[in-house]
């Protein structure tokens, strides 16, 4: 246990056993108030299990043992880049199969990765270096950890004439094709803490590798973003993804989705519906972007939804979603359309919904378009099927079945990027 989390008070920890979960409604304000109501989650059994049972317990007090030998802010900064940039390194090399799993959870789980980042966030959160560090600086601290732990920094597509990343012989040449694919952590905890995200997990067991296509290979390179109304206003996705938009092939945002069932969504809408993120902050209102002016209510997919339905990926139904919620023109109140908006419309919700899918999905494909890319750049999202425990585990961090949805519902992702990029070549030939 570190530092900071040895000095925590009883009184929080009472707080915790006596509420189930310490929200903002019932945190008191104390000298520990800073912490944000994702890490108040850590003082939960199930994270605390996750994090034993992968070997990922280790990350946070290795990083406040670094900051605690820090004597500037240049010096936190550079800790904290290296620290994060291990993590996310460390989960994708778990996932992967490199290296010792460090316990007995699955190598596919994303889980590890989201409590290990939490818990160095609270400790950057709850650092006081004796030089003194005001808040504009360790916010900047806490963008460098988000950034470097989710493989936003790491994005790397291979040069000509060298070696792709981990594949001798396969040198990144033009015929390498270049995909971008990007994942989220786990969300809707309040529910159910155990929760794990198959997008995130996608994103781990993808980074890096190279896919074969009917048309050679593909380098993938992978981020995960959080589930914050707050960071994307603030612009995350599009300070990730700009600079790689123009030399991807191909890009997929992913998220999960509907029980049973993966979705190519052919529509995304400007309109926040509101539901809960994972600080319990709703957001309602149009999707906020730069220039607002021009801000289209829809924009589309240019994935080759029709071939990779017609694909055959995996066990799961992949479907072409067209349906939307709008507000005709001239209309006041909300419709589904099956067939996708009408001109002049209003967006309430794209194929895949008003939250943070449909909104990193609106967003990603309006850079495109803003980019000029449109007309080149195949790109959209793809909902995952919801991932589910195994019948009758109601309090289990893991199962037989849990893991098998889990790893058929990644092989699938990987299976229907390889449809994309193929249908892609094939078009262009």
């Amino acid at each position: 246990m570190s530092l900071s989390l040895r000095l925590r008070t009883s009184a929080l920890l009472g707080l915790a056993l006596a509420t189930g979960l310490a929200s903002p409604a019932t945190a008191s304000p104390t000298a520990t108030t800073a912490v944000t109501v994702e890490e108040q989650r850590l003082d939960h059994a199930v994270p605390r299990e996750i994090l034993r049972r992968s070997g990922f317990g280790d990350a946070a007090p290795r990083l406040a043992e670094a900051l605690g030998a820090a004597r500037s802010y240049a010096r936190a900064r550079a800790v904290v880049v290296r620290e994060g940039t291990a993590l996310w390194r460390r989960a994708v090399d778990r996932a992967q199969g490199r290296g010792p799993a460090a316990g007995d959870l699955s190598r596919d789980d994303d889980r590890p990765l989201y409590w290990a980042r939490l818990g160095m966030t609270r400790e950057v959160r709850e650092w006081q270096p004796a030089f003194g560090l005001p808040d504009a600086r360790r916010a900047a601290l806490l963008d460098a950890l988000e950034r470097t732990s989710r493989g936003q920094t790491d994005i790397r597509f291979p040069p000509g004439g060298e070696d792709v990343k981990g594949v001798k012989g396969v040198k990144g040449v033009k015929g390498v094709k270049r995909v971008l694919v990007t994942g989220f952590d786990p969300f809707t905890l309040d529910r159910d803490i155990r929760i794990s995200n198959p997008s995130g997990a996608t994103a781990l067991a993808l980074d890096g590798t190279v896919i074969e296509t009917a048309d050679g290979p593909a380098r993938v390179e992978t981020a995960v973003f959080p589930v914050r109304w707050g960071d994307f206003t603030q612009g995350t996705v599009e300070r990730t993804l700009r600079p790689w938009l123009p030399k991807a092939d191909l890009f997929a945002t992913v998220s999960q989705g509907r029980v049973g069932r993966f979705d190519i969504e052919r529509t995304n809408g400007a309109w926040r519906g509101g539901f809960p993120d994972n600080e319990n902050i709703g957001r309602t209102g149009t999707v906020p972007v730069e220039d607002p002016a021009a801000q289209p209510q829809w924009t589309s997919t240019t994935l080759p939804y029709r071939d990779i339905v017609a694909a055959d990926t995996g066990r799961f139904p992949v479907y072409d979603n067209t349906s939307v919620t709008k507000i005709p023109a001239g209309g006041t109140e909300p419709v589904v359309r099956p067939d996708g908006p009408t001109p002049g419309s209003a967006a309430r919700a794209g194929g895949g919904g008003n939250y943070l899918s449909n909104e990193i999905a609106y967003r990603a494909t309006l850079l495109r378009d803003r980019l000029g890319l449109h007309g080149t750049l195949p790109g959209g999202h793809v909902h995952t099927p919801v991932l589910q425990f195994g019948a009758g585990n109601t309090t289990e961090v893991t199962d037989p079945e849990f893991v098998r949805n889990r790893l058929d519902i990644v092989a699938q992702v990987r299976a229907i990027v390889t449809a994309a990029v193929s249908a892609t070549e094939r078009t262009r030939g």
